[in-house]
């Protein structure tokens, strides 16, 4: 037994953390309690001062891990009872924390400023540029206030309620009531005082009417009939209309979700009783007997009721007493009259531009009848309705840029044809060369003169009369189509003069060819492999293979270089 305690505390030493006693020490806290149980040494003594019973087990004085002290007690054993508090103590609404700052703090809210809240949680407005960017406006910090509330504080719902905050409503409305009954009171008593008179008269008349029939009596209950249809004190004014209001709901109307039976249908909300969507879908709106309720709500006069709840909104804001379900005549009236001075301020800050800057006479147009009734555009239609004359026909766009002028030219290239030369330039200037500058004028001039040379030159030979006739272009395109068998060659133009430095140059047709072929060879290849295939030991270059990488190099960006005719 005495080796199961020596065991037991021994791990309860190393489980808490507590140095281990020697053996010697052990023995001589055994001896001790021993004594204490025998009674000839003094009992342990808690941190309250209270005596410690040496037979209660240790496993009972020592107090757990999360709860010791140190030194052996009872404390742990005891009730420990904590202050409750009562409903009156609550969060000090709306207290701050000294003034605000002047300039922001790190870890604040980016919103307000604040210390003792993040952006998620502010209840301020949210504005456009926080605090944190601004540096404006900082607000102070609330006061953090731990409130201990009981199990019963907790589950209390009207646990931290002001009523003095309702004071104020409670009076407005008893005042308001107040008036209203006195106001109702002179009106049933005018008018009572009114029907009095005129059933006395109606009576009075009768009597002289009858004046051999009736008696004193008879005249009591006539006056008493025609009271009958006076207004009653209390009741409404105009008794022939009083009506009964009755429950506008009819109980054999079918409810909304069974409409349609499809769970996969419109979504009904059981808590809201609300069905946002029509439960048919491909059905006519004339047709469905229920559309779902954002038709109502965005059709007929619910947006104005929105505009009327959002007037009140704001202007409760602002400071008035304005709710749309506890005075709706009042909030209509403002919304009105709030209505007309905004297009008054409108059409005067119009009025004082237009006083200021001008330019009146740009908004002024026709009416819309004539805009859209007359016009100057004819039209002949046929008998079914098809448009005869007076449709203009639109014009067919292609891929490629179109209308776009560059180095001050005025048409496009491939807008002239040089007959001559064979080849296609600028309308403006005559330019055969793509990319060049307009010269205009002075262009065509060049290009007049040099071909008037060039005629000059050919008119100085000698005349032959067995000359055959210039040819048209249709005529040489289809003599040179029928002299190449395959279709793939064809006849080159007259190349032989070029002029370059004010000189002449003799050119091999030949050569030419051979020439515009390689380079066609050199094109289709990369140019790592065309360097090497063309890497001669020669460095000169022919004037025939210069000349065929001019003529490939110059039509880059004809977009007739490289046509051919599908109908040959």
């Amino acid at each position: 037994m005495r080796l199961l305690q020596q065991l037991a505390l021994i791990l309860f030493s190393v489980a808490t953390g507590a140095n281990k006693l020697s053996r010697e020490d052990f023995r001589r806290q055994k001896d001790l309690d021993a004594a204490r149980k025998a009674g000839t040494a003094p009992a342990a003594v808690d941190a309250e001062g209270k005596s410690i019973n040496p037979h209660i087990p240790e496993y009972i004085t020592r107090a757990p891990w999360y709860a010791d002290t140190g030194a052996p007690s009872l404390a742990h054993q005891r009730y420990q009872p904590k202050e409750k508090t009562g409903l009156d103590d609550w969060y000090d609404r709306g207290a701050k924390a000294g003034p605000a700052a002047k300039k922001y703090r790190k870890g604040a809210c980016e919103n307000c400023g604040s210390m003792t809240h993040k952006r998620q949680d502010c209840v301020e407005r949210p504005r456009k540029r926080g605090a944190k960017f601004t540096g404006k406006d900082i607000q102070a910090d609330d006061v953090a206030q731990d409130v201990g509330r009981d199990y019963d504080a907790k589950r209390d719902r009207w646990n931290g309620y002001d009523s003095s905050s309702y004071r104020t409503i409670m009076e407005e409305y008893e005042a308001t009531e107040a008036a209203r009954q006195k106001i109702r009171e002179e009106e049933i008593d005018a008018q009572t005082s009114t029907d009095l008179a005129a059933v006395k008269k109606v009576a009075k008349q009768k009597k002289e009417d009858d004046e051999d029939f009736g008696s004193s009596d008879e005249d009591e209950v006539d006056e008493d009939k025609y009271a009958d249809a006076a207004d009653q004190v209390g009741q409404k004014l105009d008794t022939k209309t009083r009506i009964t209001v009755r429950n506008l709901r009819i109980r054999e109307d079918t409810a909304k979700y069974l409409m349609n039976l499809d769970p996969d249908s419109a979504y009904y909300d059981p808590k809201t009783r609300s069905m946002r969507d029509a439960p048919e879908a491909g059905v006519r709106p004339e047709d469905l007997k229920f559309a779902g309720d954002n038709f109502l709500r965005y059709s007929g006069e619910a947006t104005n009721m929105q505009k009327l709840q959002l007037f009140a909104w704001q202007s409760s804001q602002r400071g008035n007493n304005v709710h749309m379900q506890a005075n709706p005549t009042a909030g209509e009236l403002l919304h009105r009259e709030f209505q007309e001075k905004k297009e008054v301020l409108k059409d005067s800050s119009k009025v004082s531009i237009l006083a200021k800057y001008g330019g009146e006479e740009h908004l002024e147009r026709m009416p819309k009848e004539l805009l859209n009734g007359q016009t100057e555009h004819y039209v002949e239609y046929s008998r079914s309705g098809k448009v005869i004359k007076g449709m203009e026909k639109a014009k067919a766009r292609s891929k490629y840029v179109e209308d776009e002028y560059d180095n001050n030219h005025t048409a496009i290239w491939g807008s002239f044809y040089d007959r001559d030369g064979g080849r296609w330039g600028y309308a403006c200037c005559h330019s055969t060369t793509p990319g060049s500058y307009c010269t205009g004028e002075a262009g065509k001039s060049a290009a007049a003169s040099s071909s008037a040379a060039a005629l000059l030159a050919s008119s100085s030979q000698p005349f032959s009369s067995n000359k055959e006739p210039e040819k048209t272009l249709v005529e040489e395109h289809a003599e040179a189509s029928t002299s190449r068998p395959n279709g793939k060659s064809k006849e080159l133009p007259n190349y032989a003069k070029r002029v370059d430095v004010n000189e002449e140059v003799a050119i091999d047709q030949a050569a030419l060819k051979k020439a515009l072929d390689e380079e066609k060879k050199r094109k289709k290849m990369g140019d790592d492999e065309a360097w090497q295939n063309t890497k001669k030991s020669k460095t000169d270059v022919t004037q025939e293979e210069l000349e065929a990488y001019r003529l490939s190099r110059s039509t880059y960006e004809d977009p007739m270089a490289n046509y051919q005719d599908t109908e040959e």
